[in-house]
C-alpha cells in the first residue's frame, strides 16, 4: 500500500494536531530531497521527531553467511552528511509511562514486518525502537503510529524525553497513589512546549508511587516526582538535575512537597530556567545538572521560584485534576486464587515473575525479554493474551521487560503457558539472570565495546548455573553500557560494565570498565565506581571472582552494597588483578575480538552520536515551521482554496512572530490575537522589528492580515496578496534575526 493511500485510508483516524506535524515533517524531508534545508536543523528536526542515524556493519555477518544487506533500497535522496540518507536508521516511539494497548501492540508487529527487520526493541525508558527504517518511510509510520493514539515527537532529541514511571503504579502494594495520570498529564503538557525550544540538552522526567522500590528511579532524573500524601492532600517530593552518562550526579531537593496542582507550573518554571540559562556551546555540560552544579541548587531553586511568580497561568495546570481515573484499567476476567494443583515449573516461575497486587486476587506478570527484544509474531502473541486475559493492562519496563497487569490467581497457569508457546517463560525476572544492556555497538555510533553480545553471553551462562546460585547473588543487578554515556544504567547496577578500549601490544583490545557498588532500590540511591578494566572476553569470568570473594568473606548475610562499604574497592581489584590483562594475540586471538564478531576488533567506524542534536535556537525552529506554513498556504492556493490559503498565509506570520516574541523572553500563547498584540507591543511600537529601509510596512502585512482573518470572502487576486505579504514579513522576521544575532556577536567580542 502506497503512502498516499495509506494517509487517505487514515484521513479522521489520527489526531488533527499529530496529522499535522507529520505533514509538516514530510513537507521537511522533501525540502531537504531538494537542498532547500540546511544539515543542521534538518538534523534536529528529525530528531525530534525519533529519526536517528545509526551505525551501520557493512561487515560479514558472524554466522559466516556473508554481508549484512540493506533492509531497504536507499532511494534516490540528496547525500549528505547525514547518514540517514546512506542507509536505513532507526525509529524510536515514545511510549508514555510504558503503557501500551492491544490495538497498539498489534499495530507495533505490522510497522517492526513492514518497515524494519520484524525485531521490536524496549528501550530503558520504555520506549520501542525499530532499527533499519529508511527516512522515506518514517512519515507513513507516523501516520499509522498516530492512527492509535501514538507519536514519535520529542523521543530525541534536545526535548523532553519519554516521561517514565514504575511499571506497578495504580496496583502497586507500598504506592502513595496511583502516578500514572500525572505521569501522563506531564507528558501531554510538555510535548511541544514552547519553554522548552530553547534546550541545549536533553531532559528526562520520571514519576515514583514509594520510595523503597526502584519504582522510577528519580534520583538520576532532571526531573524526579515521587508521590508523598501530607495531611491529607496528594503532592510530590521533587528533586533535580540528577544524570548518569560520563559524570554521574544524584539528583537534589527542588521541593520537599509539590502539591498536585503545581506539579506542572513547577516543571514548566524549570524548564524555562534551563533554556534560558543552560548551556548552550558545549553539549558536554549541556544538562541540567552542569548547570545546577555552576549556580549551585540554592540558587537554582530561587531562580525556578521567581520564574513561577512571573508564569501566566494555563488552565492545563490544573484540568487533569478533574480526572485522576483517566488511566485506570478494569480487569476483564473475575479476581481468583491460584490453583493449588500448579505445574513445579510454573511455581519456579511465578516465586520471580508474578507478583501479587494490591487489588486481592490479582497479580502481575512479567514476560522475561532477552536484550528487551522481540519479534513481530511475539508482539501478536503478546497482544492476544493480553486480549485474552488483561485487555489493555499493559507495560513496558525500564529493564527491557514486559508486564501483564490485571492477571487473576484463577488465570495464572494459562498465562503462564501462552508466554510457554512463545519463548518467554523463563523466569529469573529482575535477578542476575536477567541483565540489561544498552544497544552498543550492534547499532550506535558511540559504542566501543558489544554491550548486547557481553549481555547476551552472562544472560547464557548465569541461566545455566540459576538452580546453583546463591540467593543472595541471584538477587543482584548486572546492567552494561557500550560507552561512558550509561544508556544502560551501569552506574545503578551491583555489578556494571561499561565499554572502553585498550592498546596491547599494538593491537586494539575491547575492555570494560568493572563497575561495583551501585544500588538499584530507593529509587536508584547510589551510585557505583570503577574498580578496575577487563579484557571483554573476561568479563563473564569477573563476575564469577566478584560474587565468589562475596559469598566467601561476607559477614554473616550481610548485603552486596554493605559488603563493599565495608572492605572498599581496592579489595576487589585485588580481586580483578589475574584477569586484567589478555592472553599475547599467538596465544589467544579470541581476547582481539568482540563477543559475536569475529573480525578483529578497532574501533574505526565510531561516529558521532545522536542522543542530542546540534543546538537550535527556537526562533530558527519557528522560522523554518513558518516557511513550512507558507509552502503549505501556496500548495492550496493552487488547488484553489483561496479562504483556507489566505488564513494559512496568516497562521505562517504568527508563528514567525510568536518566535520572535519567545526569542525576546516574553510568554506568549498560541492565540494569534494574543501573539499579534505582544508583536506590536513589544517589536513594532519599541522599532526593533522596523527594516532599515522599509520602516514599519512588513509588520504592518501582520497587523492588516489580523483585520481580514478568516478572510471569508477572499478570491484569488486577494489570496495572491497576502501571500506575497506573508512571504515579505517572514523575510522580514528572518533579516530581524540575523541583525540581533550579529550585533550580540559584535557585543560579546
Amino acid at each position: 500500500m502506497t503512502a498516499q493511500t495509506w494517509k487517505a485510508r487514515l484521513d479522521g483516524a489520527m489526531p488533527a494536531a499529530l496529522a499535522g506535524e507529520i505533514d509538516t515533517y514530510e513537507g521537511q524531508i522533501e525540502l531537504k530531497k531538494q537542498g532547500k534545508l540546511d544539515d543542521k536543523f534538518f538534523a534536529e528536526t528529525r530528531l525530534r521527531r525519533g529519526t536517528y542515524g545509526q551505525r551501520y556493519d557493512k561487515g560479514e555477518r558472524d554466522d559466516g553467511t556473508g554481508p549484512k544487506p540493506l533492509a531497504f533500497p536507499c532511494g534516490d535522496l540528496k547525500k549528505g552528511p547525514d547518514t540517514v540518507w546512506d542507509a536505513p536508521g532507526m525509529q524510536r516511539i515514545k511510549i508514555p509511562f510504558g503503557k501500551v494497548s492491544v490495538a497498539q501492540l498489534e499495530l507495533l508487529a505490522e510497522l517492526a514486518e513492514e518497515y524494519s527487520d520484524s525485531i521490536l526493541h524496549i528501550t530503558t525508558r520504555q520506549d520501542i525502537q525499530l532499527h533499519y527504517v529508511h527516512i522515506e518511510d518514517a512519515p507513513d509510520l507516523m501516520r499509522r503510529l498516530a492512527s492509535v493514539n501514538i507519536t514519535t515527537r520529542e523521543a530525541c532529541g534536545n526535548s523532553v524525553r519519554n516521561v517514565t514511571a514504575c511499571e506497578y503504579a495504580g496496583v502497586c502494594k507500598t504506592q502513595s497513589f496511583d502516578v500514572a495520570p500525572y505521569a501522563k498529564a506531564m507528558m501531554e503538557f510538555m510535548l511541544g512546549h514552547p519553554d522548552t525550544l530553547e534546550f541545549g540538552r536533553k531532559f528526562k522526567i520520571s514519576f515514583s508511587g514509594c520510595h523503597g522500590e526502584p519504582c522510577g528511579l528519580a534520583t538520576f532524573h532532571d526531573l524526579g516526582c515521587l508521590a508523598e500524601i501530607r495531611d491529607g492532600k496528594r503532592g510530590f517530593r521533587v528533586v533535580v538535575g540528577g544524570g548518569l552518562g560520563a559524570v554521574p550526579m544524584q539528583a537534589k531537593l527542588l521541593s520537599e512537597f509539590c502539591p498536585e496542582e503545581e506539579l506542572l507550573p513547577l516543571a514548566q518554571a524549570v524548564a524555562r530556567v534551563f533554556g534560558r540559562l543552560g548551556e548552550k556551546d558545549s553539549r558536554a555540560r549541556a544538562r541540567v545538572k552542569f548547570l545546577i552544579q555552576k549556580l549551585g541548587i540554592d540558587e537554582f531553586v530561587r531562580l525556578v521560584e521567581e520564574e513561577r511568580k512571573t508564569l501566566r497561568p494555563d488552565p492545563r495546570w490544573t484540568a487533569f485534576l478533574e480526572d485522576l481515573r483517566c488511566t485506570d484499567e478494569t480487569p476483564i476476567r473475575p479476581a481468583g486464587e491460584i490453583p493449588a494443583d500448579a505445574p513445579a515449573e510454573f511455581k519456579r516461575w511465578a516465586a520471580t515473575n508474578l507478583k501479587p497486587q494490591s487489588q486481592e486476587g490479582y497479580y502481575t506478570a512479567i514476560a522475561k525479554m532477552t536484550l528487551g527484544d522481540f519479534t513481530s509474531d511475539q508482539a501478536r502473541a503478546l497482544a492476544d493474551l493480553g486480549r485474552k486475559f488483561t485487555g489493555d493492562a499493559m507495560r513496558t519496563t525500564v529493564e527491557q521487560n514486559f508486564v501483564f497487569r490485571w492477571v487473576s490467581g484463577a488465570d495464572a497457569v494459562a498465562l503462564w503457558k501462552g508466554l510457554r508457546a512463545v519463548g518467554f517463560d523463563e523466569a529469573g525476572a529482575s535477578t542476575i539472570t536477567d541483565p540489561v544492556a544498552c544497544p552498543g555497538t550492534d547499532t550506535c555510533k558511540l559504542g566501543i565495546s558489544s554491550s548486547r553480545g557481553l549481555t547476551a553471553e552472562l544472560r547464557r551462562r548465569l541461566t545455566v548455573l540459576e538452580d546453583k546460585l546463591d540467593p543472595a547473588v541471584r538477587r543482584l543487578h548486572i546492567k552494561t553500557s557500550g560507552c561512558f554515556n550509561s544508556c544502560g544504567q551501569h552506574h545503578v547496577s551491583d555489578i556494571g560494565f561499561t565499554g572502553v578500549s585498550r592498546q596491547v601490544n599494538g593491537r586494539r583490545v575491547p575492555y570494560f570498565n568493572v563497575v561495583l557498588g551501585g544500588q538499584w532500590t530507593e529509587n536508584a540511591k547510589s551510585y557505583g565506581l570503577v574498580v578496575g578494566a577487563v579484557p571483554s572476553k573476561y568479563a563473564p569470568k569477573a563476575v564469577t571472582l566478584i560474587t565468589d570473594h562475596y559469598l566467601a568473606a561476607r559477614d554473616g548475610d550481610e548485603s552486596f552494597q554493605a559488603f563493599i562499604a565495608r572492605v572498599g574497592k581496592r579489595d576487589f581489584r585485588k580481586v580483578l588483578e589475574p584477569i586484567l590483562k589478555p592472553p599475547a594475540y599467538e596465544v589467544d586471538p579470541s581476547f582481539y575480538s568482540d563477543w559475536g564478531d569475529p573480525r578483529e576488533y578497532s574501533i574505526g567506524d565510531i561516529g558521532v552520536g545522536e542522543c542530542a542534536g546540534e543546538i537550535v535556537r527556537g526562533i530558527e525552529v519557528a522560522l523554518q515551521a513558518a516557511e513550512q506554513k507558507l509552502h503549505e498556504a501556496q500548495d492550496t492556493a493552487e488547488a484553489g482554496r483561496f479562504q483556507e490559503s489566505a488564513q494559512q498565509a496568516y497562521l505562517a506570520m504568527v508563528t514567525a512572530a510568536q518566535g520572535l516574541i519567545r526569542d525576546l523572553e516574553i510568554q506568549v500563547t498560541e492565540e494569534p490575537d494574543d501573539v499579534v498584540r505582544l508583536f506590536r507591543e513589544h517589536l513594532h511600537d519599541t522599532k526593533r522589528f522596523h527594516d532599515p529601509f522599509m520602516g514599519g510596512k512588513f509588520a504592518h502585512f501582520l497587523f492588516k492580515a489580523q483585520v481580514n482573518s478568516p478572510f471569508d470572502n477572499a478570491d484569488a487576486e486577494v489570496t495572491h496578496r497576502t501571500l506575497d505579504e506573508a512571504y515579505n514579513f517572514i523575510e522580514a522576521a528572518h533579516a530581524y534575526y540575523q541583525r540581533t544575532s550579529e550585533a550580540t556577536a559584535s557585543a560579546a567580542e
